[in-house]
């Protein structure tokens, strides 16, 4: 998201900014063109995040992950997270918005990652694969996931996609690759079943930068 709608957002939850001229809200968040702050506003309208209100004469601002017309949801991209081997780090850092369809990923506290690598190009969700590139959207609030889900797992501070299986007569849980390559799975026990942390379950696939919009 641009700096200066992060700016207009966080002004907007503490005063009503219809009420206040565009040189005005200029002036407050250091911006000096008032075109700037129209053509930024109308974007966060068209966003979804900020409703306009002419009755009352309001700008109102809304839940960041829904739209105005509550059919499209604008989904955090939070970074990348490996399909292979534990290298890349998924960082806590809004990357921009993914504007898709609520029946398409449903609903819940979600994020999007970008897939790295091939280790899951056989996986199966909702009839798709992931690939390197994909948009992986994932549920952070389904953090404890059943036996053959798809989970983002954090490890040695390093984000992974992977299949979910436990093994509870051996105290173990393995998270498995599907692919075309040959890639082992990851197995965790013991002491080390502490340091294993679930960040959510995919619940949806977008491939191709279909059916979706990419926003700052």
């Amino acid at each position: 998201m641009h700096s200066i709608q992060r700016d207009l957002l966080s002004l907007s939850r503490n005063i009503n900014l219809a009420d206040r001229s565009l040189r005005d809200i200029g002036k407050l968040i250091g911006v000096e063109h008032p075109e700037k702050i129209r053509h930024h506003l109308k974007q966060l309208e068209k966003k979804g995040f900020l409703i306009v209100d002419k009755t009352t004469n309001s700008v109102k601002n809304v839940n960041p992950n829904r739209s105005k017309e509550n059919k499209f949801i604008n989904v955090p991209i939070v970074g990348s997270a490996n399909c292979g081997p534990a290298e890349i780090l998924a960082i806590e850092n809004i990357e921009g918005y993914l504007t898709t369809t609520s029946s398409l990923v449903g609903k819940g506290e979600l994020y999007a990652l970008r897939a790295k690598g091939d280790s899951m190009n056989r996986a199966n969700i909702k009839g798709m694969s992931i690939s390197e590139g994909d948009y992986v959207i994932v549920d952070r609030s389904k953090n404890h996931p059943e036996n053959g889900d798809y989970v983002v797992v954090v490890l040695d501070q390093a984000a992974m996609i992977k299949k979910f299986h436990t093994e509870t007569e051996q105290g173990a849980i393995y998270f498995v690759s599907e692919s075309t390559s040959e890639h082992p799975p990851i197995v965790i026990s013991g002491d080390d079943l502490s340091d294993v942390f679930i960040n959510g379950t995919v619940v949806s696939v977008v491939k191709d930068n279909k059916n979706l919009s990419l926003q700052e």
